[in-house]
């Protein structure tokens, strides 16, 4: 089986990659090839097994037929620029994260036109696809109302993969991804980062800035939920979501009083003592719009799992990147 993954150098990319290496399998099929490309070439990873890293950019015509050249079985969508930087930069947004999915599914209608070709393709969307006003908990069948451009392209991108699917070009499935805890490593440009901060600073003795309520509500999982969602979805029989081909993730509905209690429960209060409140009233009203549960019905039923509480997210990320010690 060959595996391409697209945004392979970032987080998530990066532990799909460990875990498929880990595994050398996925759904009892082994891996033969594995292609890893991203705007900087991802790491050449430890492995006896067939493994290319690329710097790829998806933006730029061309870059997708020579990503699909090698027909691989399953693709990994998961390049994208994050919420804030696509809604600040409004072209380069629509430019990574809509052009880009549109020159992949191109690339692989074209390649089928040679000779049969329908990969499995794995495409991440969010949670952002939603907007206001918004229910205590969003059923399945919720409208996508959007009220960002990275969410907006995003939904764009799921009808994409529905009708590409639906015309026999692809067998796809998209997973909307909660808000990822605790991210590893420096802050990005999400608007959501500080979910990650006030957890991921504090534990390496660092002043984390809240710049929220501790009230907020939101939906979260884990870097190692996320990678499972993504190896799950590319084994499920795919017949079984119908013409409706993305899903809502399952995820930990908790505020950030809730994140507070956690860490001081596993880390003490010289953790928490290091978050310093600083409200900003732009991040107050942008995650003021954003979902804050999901009922996940169809994901659950099809197999997909959350984390059990917000203490084991907390303890995750101290095993997975401290070496299961804190400061």
């Amino acid at each position: 089986m060959h595996i391409l993954i697209i945004g392979a150098a970032g987080m998530v990319g990066r532990k799909l990659t460990a875990a498929l290496l880990a595994e050398g399998q996925l759904d009892g099929k082994p891996l033969s090839a594995l292609t890893l490309a991203d705007i900087v070439a991802p790491a050449q990873p430890t492995t006896e097994l067939a493994c290319q890293c690329l710097a790829a950019d998806l933006s730029q015509p061309g870059t997708a037929e020579k990503l699909v050249a090698g027909r691989p079985d399953i693709i990994f969508h998961l390049a994208a620029i994050v919420s804030g930087e696509a809604e600040a930069d409004f072209d380069k947004g629509y430019a990574i994260n809509l052009d880009g999915t549109c020159y992949l599914l191109e690339a692989i209608r074209q390649a089928g036109r040679v000779e049969p070709y329908c990969p499995r393709l794995v495409f991440t969307s969010s949670i952002a696809v939603f907007g206001e006003p918004l229910p205590a908990a969003i059923p399945d069948d919720f409208a996508l109302t959007p009220l960002t451009s990275y969410g907006t392209q995003k939904a764009i991108g799921e009808l994409l993969l529905a009708d590409y699917s639906r015309r026999g070009f692809i067998d796809g499935i998209g997973i909307r991804l909660p808000t990822i805890v605790v991210r590893p490593g420096k802050p990005n440009k999400a608007a959501s980062g500080f979910f990650s901060g006030i957890i991921r600073e504090p534990l390496v003795g660092a002043e984390a800035v809240l710049p929220v309520e501790d009230s907020v509500r939101h939906w979260f999982a884990s870097p190692r939920a996320a990678v499972g969602f993504l190896r799950h979805a590319a084994t499920i029989d795919t017949a079984k979501l119908g013409q409706r081909r993305s899903l809502s993730m399952p995820g930990l509905a908790a505020t950030v009083a809730d994140e507070i209690a956690a860490l001081e429960r596993v880390a003490g209060a010289k953790a928490t003592r290091l978050i310093r409140r600083e409200p900003d009233a732009a991040i107050a009203a942008m995650v003021a719009g954003w979902p804050q549960a999901f009922e996940a019905s169809r994901a659950r039923a099809l197999g997909f799992t959350a984390d059990k509480d917000f203490d084991a997210i907390v303890r995750a990320h101290i095993e997975d990147e401290l070496g299961g010690a804190i400061a």
